[in-house]
């Protein structure tokens, strides 16, 4: 049985364009067929024509005037003798009438027939002259038709592209545009992911099982009072893995997967959205219990009212009005489950996100130290690495990387493995790859005057003397002044992972960064414009402080942060103009401040700074152990920083020319 069915399935699929294909060859064979190539009759010449009626041979001549052509029949004794036993007696093709034994393309018609008439006087013969027109039906009606088919052919060839598509099927024709473009996951030819390849994002995971369990087993639920829920939404930065979440709901769950994105919706024409929307969720009620999952929802869900100035109708908000009604309008939708992923919860309307529509929102967040490790686990599975490859040194290296990050991270090793011509991946080649993929390529060819060379040699000697010093600085392990991406000189951190931060600490940070320009301050008594990365990164920082976490005493416990982002679209500030001065002066006063205070620490170890500097400009690049030989052991110690502490790139030092013209 199994071989029958393989053998039904290899079968070619039925095609409209074998319907055509068939009616131009029927037509081009009744043209050929009833062309002279399949005629019986020889051609012949005038003189030799001439020849025949002299002797008698000739019974009729029928001179066809359209086609300036002349057909021959022989008498019954003629077609005896031995010149005419070249001629077919029987034609190619019965026909009823008699059939010419030859044939002669004629010039002058009157010259012609004056020919044929003075030989017949001559000889006294009783040859018969007849006229007549010859006629093709098949090729007159080809002739006829052949525009209109053209014609059609354009229109439907234009209909097809205009809606998007090639052949029958959903969008396929223009009838077709408001059918809805979800794909079905079929479990037995598409990939199937499970949850066991979904690693670390246990609570939103546990939801998400607790779904398909819904679908599953309902009557667990139910029996007990209890409704299943209408949607979840899954909330995250992007690569946290909200669609791999998703991709793994639809290989577990033994019920129909509709896929599609929010793009998916919008279209040229009007009302097109909203038809899409409802035949979508109308597939689904067909076949529930059934889950459909909407990829980047904030494509048709952003809050209605919004960037409308021009106060026309918007195709978006009749979309979105749509899918409000079929989620929880007056027809109820009987288990059909909506999931939906966004990065951008902050712009959805507040009607898609009530209870009743999307009952729950999932947090998809970036994963900790632990979670890292599972993430490693599941995609060095296909590649060759060293038996002794440490999981968890690996994820202490990549702090804030999402499960995409760690994806390219064990991508970029592999590559890097393979251009230096290893047999399997190493500890340095994942090294080699956060580096790569945090700073840039290196760029050992870049042209560097000494002078500028010895600049950034000071700067990043700057910051890992200051962040070596302070207590709550993340220590730095690696320094070089190689270029890399658009960066001229770099430095890697041991920082840890907060969830909440003192003021002393962003402080000291805030110190650290700025240790780059007081270096060159203190060393060479001038600045440069190599610290621009550095500025930006502590006036974010001290604004923060300042408007968003009410940790600054003048303006005290005020946040003028809106998490709902409903003041994104505002033209004003929440605040007055003594308030903004006061603000800018505060921001000003806590820069400098640590600004001044990295000149006392580097002022005070000004000749470890020196030697610092002289070595990188030696080696271009230290490590942790030789900032211990030169400054000692550090003080600060801390136990819950080395469990959670990784290495990160700071780019410090940019290019002089592109700060310029910043």
């Amino acid at each position: 049985m199994a071989k029958d069915n393989n053998t039904n399935s290899k079968k070619p699929k039925f095609n409209s364009w074998w319907i055509y294909g068939i009616i131009a060859v029927l037509l081009i064979g009744f043209q050929y067929f009833s062309s002279e190539n399949f005629s019986s009759a020889k051609k012949t010449t005038t003189s030799e024509l001439q020849d025949y009626l002299r002797n008698g041979d000739v019974d009729k001549i029928l001179i066809i005037t359209n086609t300036n052509q002349a057909k021959v029949f022989l008498t019954n004794e003629a077609l005896e003798k031995e010149v005419h036993k070249d001629i077919v007696s029987k034609p190619i093709i019965p026909s009823s009438g008699s059939v010419a034994q030859y044939t002669l393309d004629y010039g002058d018609l009157a010259i012609f027939q004056n020919e044929i008439t003075a030989i017949k006087k001559e000889n006294n013969l009783d040859t018969v002259v007849e006229f007549g027109k010859e006629s093709n039906f098949f090729a007159d009606i080809l002739i006829s038709l052949l525009p209109f088919v053209i014609i059609i052919g354009i229109w439907i060839y234009l209909m097809r592209r205009m809606s998007g598509g090639g052949g029958g099927g959903a969008g396929g024709q223009i009838f077709n545009i408001g059918k809805s473009k979800a794909k079905l996951f079929d479990e037995k030819t598409d990939t199937r992911t499970s949850f066991k390849d979904v690693a670390g994002l246990e609570g939103a995971k546990e939801e998400v099982e607790e779904i398909v369990e819904f679908l599953r087993n309902p009557d667990k639920y139910t029996s007990l009072g209890g409704k299943i829920p209408k949607g979840a939404l899954l909330v995250g930065p992007p690569g946290t893995g909200k669609t791999l979440l998703a991709k793994a709901v639809a290989g577990e769950a033994k019920v129909p997967f509709f896929s599609l994105s929010g793009s998916d919706f919008v279209e040229m024409f009007v009302g097109v959205g909203a038809s899409r929307v409802r035949d979508l969720f109308k597939q689904a009620k067909d076949k529930s219990p059934a889950i459909i999952f909407i990829d980047e929802i904030d494509a048709i869900g952003r809050a209605r009212g919004k960037n409308n100035f021009t106060g026309s109708n918007d195709e978006r908000e009749n979309t979105l009005n749509q899918l409000l009604t079929e989620m929880d309008g007056f027809g109820t939708n009987t288990n059909v489950i909506v999931l939906a992923a966004t990065n951008r919860a902050d712009v959805l309307d507040k009607a898609l996100m009530r209870a009743g529509r999307f009952d729950r929102q999932i947090y998809v967040d970036l994963p900790d130290i632990r979670e890292r490790k599972e993430i490693f686990e599941v995609h060095l599975r296909p590649i060759k690495t060293l038996e002794t490859l440490d999981l968890e040194f690996l994820a202490r290296q990549t702090p804030g990387f999402s499960g995409a990050d760690i994806a390219n991270v064990c991508n970029e090793a592999a590559l890097i493995a393979a251009r230096n011509e290893k047999k399997a991946v190493d500890k340095q080649d994942f090294l080699d790859a956060v580096d790569r993929i945090v700073g840039g390529l290196e760029k050992k060819n870049k042209i560097i005057t000494p002078g500028e060379k010895k600049t950034i040699a000071y700067h990043e000697a700057g910051h890992a003397t200051t962040s070596w010093m302070l207590e709550h600085a993340a220590p730095l392990v690696k320094v070089t002044i190689v270029p890399r991406g658009q960066s001229l000189g770099a430095a890697w951190y041991l920082p840890e992972e907060r969830l909440i931060v003192r003021p002393e600490q962003m402080l000291d940070e805030m110190c650290a960064t700025l240790g780059g320009r007081a270096a060159e301050k203190v060393i060479f008594n001038k600045i440069s414009t190599g610290a621009l990365s550095d500025l930006e990164k502590v006036t974010k920082q001290a604004r923060a402080m300042v408007t968003v976490y009410g940790l600054n005493d003048e303006i005290g416990n005020l946040t003028y942060y809106d998490s709902s982002g409903q003041d994104s679209y505002g033209f004003s500030k929440p605040y007055s103009e003594e308030t903004a001065r006061k603000i800018d002066e505060e921001i000003s006063k806590i820069i400098e401040e640590q600004y001044q205070r990295a000149i006392e620490v580097l002022t005070e170890h000004k000749d470890k700074l020196t030697v610092l500097a002289e070595r990188l400009l030696e080696k271009e690049v230290i490590f942790k152990e030789d900032l211990e030989k030169i400054f000692g052991e550090r003080l600060f110690t801390d136990e819950d920083k080395k469990l959670e502490s990784t290495i990160i790139e700071d780019t410090t030092v940019n290019n002089t020319q592109e700060d310029t013209n910043k």
